[in-house]
């Protein structure tokens, strides 16, 4: 059997590590102008909007107030107001754009609803 001796290790002066507070700084100032900033803002701007019209937020045209409303999970839904119930079905759903048709008196009709200048009522 053998025997294991004891090694003993001495430290001799510690030394302290200096922290600057460098992994608080997240880094250089954001340039607001800059085409990356602005192209940012803009897509945060889209979905945010397109959220809202998506999850019902009412929004107005010409001082009338608008809902959205789905179907189902999957479907696509439909434009209601307030006082007359039913106003057209929508047909497509983009970014930026929201296409809706109703039949009036045999015929259809288009419409096109640009989601960047609705109103949303809060």
């Amino acid at each position: 059997m053998t025997k294991l001796n004891k090694v003993v290790v001495k430290v001799s002066k510690v030394e302290t590590v200096k922290v600057d507070n460098r992994k608080n700084n997240t880094g250089r100032p954001v340039n607001k102008k800059s085409a990356r900033q602005v192209r940012l803002n803009k897509q945060a701007f889209y979905a945010n909007v397109n959220s809202k019209f998506k999850t019902g937020s009412q929004f107005k045209i010409n001082n009338d107030v608008y809902q959205y409303t789905e179907h189902n999970n999957n479907e696509l839904g439909c434009i209601i107001d307030a006082i007359t119930g039913h106003v057209c079905n929508v047909s497509y759903i983009g970014r930026t754009k929201v296409k809706c048709y109703k039949f009036v008196l045999g015929k259809k009709v288009n419409v096109e609803l640009n989601l960047k200048t609705l109103k949303f009522v809060s």
